[in-house]
């Protein structure tokens, strides 16, 4: 049986002999007989390791700190502690590659990408592995594995993590289905938001989404959801549903774009101004408040998770035209919460306010 130890996070490249993995260098002790019985048999022979992940996602939301359990034991219970390594990796979806997160053994680790920094294990009690990651961002959602790694004998399990947040369709200035897919991730972006996934699309129709227009969603699909069936959105005779047009070519075809955003850390709010503002001129009085002219998901954001209510009209970043109800009422649009849009008005039309963000709530 070949066992693999740790002798070092970093060594010269110029080392023979040692494979590389992960920025951990292993080596072999084929023959350390305190890892094997007299008749060649691995220590495992009749030990059973055990990992346990819960079955159910876990849900949260951008900004949070959040810990994916996972602990591991072994039937039967040795009668001392055992040194394992510990690897933590978040699963590619929909084609993408997966992403390493977390190596560790004993004490020392070493976090990957865009994780470095945000994460360690738990380690509260013994055969505690959980992962903790810090300052949630939209792309963490997902899942993520946990592997248990002793001599040869390795089992994992699997965490899902959730995002709670808001979707929103999304067409950009120029018109209606203009975007193929890699040119609607960054539109997405750009409103500080991210691709919406099927699951985040199919939960929002639960919650009442209901849109005609075709979007992309982050599977390379696309599709829309309908709450009311209606002649131009496949026809009365269809159940309500997510409608799809399956999977589309990414460069070639264009369409509008289902964005999922979530929590803002700091506030939207309407700006108090005694005139009305050209787009340039909403920009400069966001800055002179000390803020920034919001982005369109943050005012989804603030519609979805505070409650913003305001019936005035009000420029955004990308130039379009919008305004937030919770409570609908006469004179403030449809009877349906949400946000309401003037699509995209002449720049220097001085008819409309402005929606600043602040980071800080002061």
């Amino acid at each position: 049986m070949l066992l693999v130890l740790l002798i070092g996070f970093l060594l010269p490249s110029g080392c023979p002999g040692l494979p590389f993995y992960n920025g951990f260098y292993y080596g072999n002790v084929m023959n350390d007989r305190s890892y094997r019985n007299g008749n060649g048999e691995g220590f495992f022979n009749g030990v059973k390791l055990v990992v346990e992940t819960p079955e159910e996602p876990l849900f949260t939301h951008r900004g949070a700190n959040v810990t994916l359990p996972c602990r591991y034991h072994y039937e039967p219970a040795p009668t001392s502690s055992r040194p394992v390594r510990i690897k933590w990796w978040k699963l590619g979806e929909n084609g993408a590659p997966e992403r390493d997160v977390l190596v560790a053994i004993g004490l020392r680790h070493r976090s990957f990408g865009e994780f470095r920094g945000r994460v360690h294990l738990l380690q509260e009690k013994e055969q505690d592995v959980s992962l903790v990651i810090h300052d949630l961002r939209l792309q963490d959602y997902g899942r993520y594995r946990c592997e248990v790694i002793d001599g040869l004998e390795d089992e994992s399990g699997v965490v899902e993590l959730e995002l709670r947040g808001v979707v929103f369709p999304y067409q950009p200035p120029y018109g209606r289905y203009r975007l193929n897919f890699h040119e609607a991730q960054v539109a997405c972006e750009k409103q500080d938001a991210v691709v919406a996934s099927f699951e985040q699309l199919f939960r929002a129709w639960e919650e009442g989404l209901d849109w005609c227009n075709a979007g992309w969603l982050l599977d390379g699909t696309v599709q829309y959801p309908i709450t009311l069936p209606r002649q131009p959105c496949g026809g009365h005779g269809l159940a309500p549903g997510i409608r799809s047009y399956g999977e589309r070519h990414k460069r070639l075809h264009r369409y509008d774009v289902f964005c999922f955003s979530s929590s803002v850390k700091g506030r939207v709010y309407y700006l108090e101004h005694p005139e009305k503002l050209t787009l340039a001129e909403a920009e400069e009085a966001c800055q002179e408040d000390g803020a920034r002219i919001a982005k369109v998901g943050q005012l989804f954001a603030a519609w979805k998770f505070y409650g913003l209510d305001r019936c005035d009209a009000g420029w955004l970043a990308d130039g379009s035209v919008r305004y937030p109800v919770t409570r609908p009422r006469p004179n403030c649009g449809s009877l349906e919460p949400g946000v309401r849009s003037f699509g995209f008005p002449d720049k220097e039309s001085r008819r409309y306010g402005v929606y600043c963000y602040r980071q800080s709530w002061g």
